[in-house]
């Protein structure tokens, strides 16, 4: 079957409506309330006491949605929020011949026709959880694989510790291996197979991951300036194309809202006694705009009322390389917009409208032309990834990745996982 025939049924399928699109309004509460029934919800602790508890959902076109988002750890047992909800906000897919372009998630989308029911090696090691694939007429399938996966160390310390009775110090060795708590769905959009992931680590950290495999599709060649030869010889040229991932993430931390967003400058300030001096200057970003990833460059989103034992704010940072920037739309352009959330605005590119929305807003860059204060900040990361066919990508095609990662930056005052040992050493043991 090819694309153009994938995209024709699935524009044949009833949309969801609007309002399903929109994550509901978290609830602030000092434990866990997912506002979902138990089918909907998942709540895994991993092996070293982290548990995350959220609530997700299959979207007609975003495909998986986390809604609901709360960690908390054997150190720190009172569960606080972290995201309100994250989605994949689009998937543009330009050829370099100028003569092809899809927008996935609005022309096709990954739920519904297009969500894979799971099977095989899809979720080994994992559960499959069963739920509603989004679709027009939606049906219940295996859509969700879940599982615990290691990450390999999460921290290592080889310390000295001084008994002064003895007058002696004796060596330790602290040393943990990590846990994620992962969710992954699979879509398949023409010859593309497109895996979505969240991996939610157990020190807080949540990576979001676009995965692409399947095969090559053949009826997509082209000449050897825009192709790559792939087969016998120099016959046959596999056209280069992008794939633009964007996604919406709307915090929420600690329930309640009213986050600021900060971006951070590194710049090089004259010379102390042995190396150059840095200095590093913060920018509060009051109102809506785009921004991109420069040399020692970086983004927080940080909430102004909740704090961590130590008093200082509560924040994520948002970690991006950008990935290819495609110079073809304003869009696609920069790595990071911040708009003030709107229920209007649904999707990076292509955004649909309903007859109480403006037709004037079909992209992040329109999202923010108005330059409205933020003061419910909604981040749409945009991460690219210039696809050169190899001999290697067929058949099937190897998974590559994009994504960026979600940091915590003083959610707590000390690492989650930190020891019994160690849980002393907070600021400078020199001075305390």
């Amino acid at each position: 079957m090819t694309y153009r025939m994938i995209a024709g049924a699935a524009a044949l399928l009833t949309a969801a409506t609007l309002a399903a699109t929109v994550p509901a309004t978290a609830q602030a509460a000092p434990a866990a309330t997912t506002p979902c029934g138990s089918s909907a919800m998942v709540k895994e602790t991993l092996p070293n006491g982290t548990t995350w508890q959220l609530c997700w959902r299959i979207n007609d076109k975003a495909g998986l949605v986390l809604d609901h988002v709360f960690i908390s750890t054997k150190k720190y047992p009172q569960a606080v929020q972290v995201l309100d909800s994250i989605r994949l906000a689009q998937l543009n897919v330009p050829y370099d011949t100028g003569d092809t372009e899809y927008n996935d998630l609005t022309a096709i989308g990954m739920g519904g026709y297009g969500m894979e029911t799971l099977t095989g090696d899809d979720c080994k090691g994992g559960s499959i959880r069963t739920g509603s694939d989004g679709g027009g007429e939606p049906e219940q399938r295996k859509v969700l694989c879940v599982s615990a996966e290691p990450r390999g160390l999460a921290y290592r310390l080889h310390d000295y510790e001084y008994d002064p009775n003895t007058d002696q110090s004796t060596e330790k060795v602290y040393s943990q291996q990590g846990h994620d708590l992962v969710l992954r769905t699979i879509s398949k959009l023409g010859w593309y197979e497109y895996v979505t992931e969240y991996r939610l680590h157990d020190d807080g950290q949540i990576s979001a991951r676009l995965g692409a495999t399947g095969d090559l599709a053949p009826s997509e060649y082209s000449t050897s300036s825009t192709g790559w030869p792939i087969g016998k010889a120099a016959r046959d040229y596999s056209t280069m194309h992008y794939h633009n991932a964007f996604w919406r993430v709307d915090f929420n931390i600690a329930g309640k809202g009213g986050e600021k967003v900060e971006q951070y400058d590194t710049t090089t300030d004259g010379r102390g006694t042995v190396a150059a001096k840095l200095k590093t200057t913060k920018t509060a970003i009051a109102k809506e705009g785009t921004f991109s990833k420069v040399n020692q460059r970086w983004w927080r989103v940080v909430s102004p009322t909740s704090k961590n034992a130590d008093g200082h704010q509560r924040s994520y940072e948002v970690v991006t390389t950008g990935g290819d920037r495609y110079e073809g739309h304003p869009e696609t352009k920069p790595d990071i917009t911040f708009s003030q959330k709107n229920a209007c605005e649904k999707w990076a590119s292509d955004n649909a409208s309903d007859p109480e929305c403006p037709l004037n807003i079909q992209t992040v860059v329109d999202f923010v032309k108005n330059k409205e204060t933020l003061t419910d900040p909604v981040a749409w990361v945009r991460v690219g990834f210039h696809h050169v066919p190899r001999d290697e990508d067929q058949s099937p095609m190897p998974l590559h990745w994009q994504g960026f990662e979600m940091v915590p930056r003083d959610f707590t005052e000390m690492n989650p996982l930190t020891p019994a040992g160690l849980a002393g050493r907070n600021g400078n043991q020199s001075e305390n």
